[in-house]
């Protein structure tokens, strides 16, 4: 009787094994766990790390005064991309529109926003939702000298899951002396420098399908993209919930859309706003030469010709 039990018990063993049972992990297992693993890098905190370090950053809402008055982090101070870039002159396609300011002009604003640059620096948009605005300031303070600058994997939505307290209106932070004595151009490109070295670069458009496929929608001068550009939409670098997809799987998606690490690549949008998030991305994925084109399709689509 005993041997007929151990034998019904070996082969239940063998049969919940065969079956994928006894804790064995299936391919479905692994791709979850692989879809689950969250993105890390030099520039990425997650929303827990706010909420532990509150107290000692500065945390800045980079969609703006307006939609922070409709919600933000308590304590967070609101600033636009705009608030940081030569808009005030001019429209969208000049030359200079919504470049990255003069060091001296950059730093007056920046000492009177109270961005002091002995601080820790960190800043959430609308991840997917949004245009990768805490990107282009985060992109913007690097270029500037600050040398610790992060941004929130999941902004907003991300914080207010992870439970700190929200507050109707922004927090103004007192000024601040800030000095800039120039601005580093490793990672900028102007119009004239990619049209004078145009083949050397593979360029990569970030906005979505129908910009790329030629329709205009914010005024542009013309619809289309630049001649033999990657499309790579911004929205693809993020999960359904708003988190940046593991380092493997981006890596792997720069890969595919035919990206080498040792290549020179020039990422651009519409403003050099979502294409500022993704240079900073690929930047961490290991693609170290990697500029943002600032004046970007508004502006080469007023001077250059496109594509369709």
């Amino acid at each position: 009787m005993k041997k007929t039990i151990i034998g019904l018990l070996a082969f239940v063993t063998l049969g919940l094994a065969a079956c994928g049972g006894g804790g064995e992990t299936t391919d479905s297992t692994k791709a979850e766990k692989k879809d689950s693993a969250a993105f890390t890098g030099d520039y990425i905190v997650n929303a827990d790390y706010v909420k532990k370090n509150l107290d000692d950053i500065i945390l800045i809402d980079a969609r703006g005064e307006e939609e922070a008055n409709k919600g933000t982090v308590k304590g967070a101070t609101a600033i636009g991309w705009q608030n940081l870039a030569s808009v005030e002159e001019g429209a969208s396609g000049d030359e200079k529109w919504g470049l990255v300011l003069e060091p001296a002009e950059l730093a007056k604003r920046l000492g009177e926003l109270g961005i002091a640059k002995d601080k820790e620096v960190v800043l959430f948009a609308g991840a997917q939702k949004g245009w990768g605005d805490d990107g282009r300031i985060a992109w913007e303070l690097l270029a500037a000298g600050y040398k610790d600058v992060k941004m929130v994997d999941g902004g907003f939505a991300a914080l207010k899951k992870a439970g700190l307290k929200t507050a109707i209106e922004s927090t103004k932070l007192d000024p601040v002396e800030v000095t800039i004595d120039s601005i580093d151009q490793k990672h900028i490109i102007r119009t004239d420098e990619l049209k004078k070295d145009y083949d050397d670069y593979k360029i990569v458009d970030v906005r979505e399908d129908k910009e790329y496929k030629g329709e205009v929608m914010y005024g542009e001068a013309k619809g289309g993209h630049l001649p033999d550009a990657i499309h790579l939409p911004f929205t693809d670098l993020f999960k359904k919930d708003g988190t940046l997809k593991s380092k493997a799987d981006l890596t792997k998606l720069f890969e595919d859309a035919g990206l080498a690490k040792d290549d020179q690549i020039v990422t651009y949008c519409t403003a050099g706003i979502r294409s500022a998030y993704m240079e900073l991305v690929m930047d961490m994925c290991g693609f170290k030469q990697v500029k943002n084109y600032d004046g970007s399709y508004y502006r080469w689509a007023k001077v250059e010709d496109v594509e369709k």
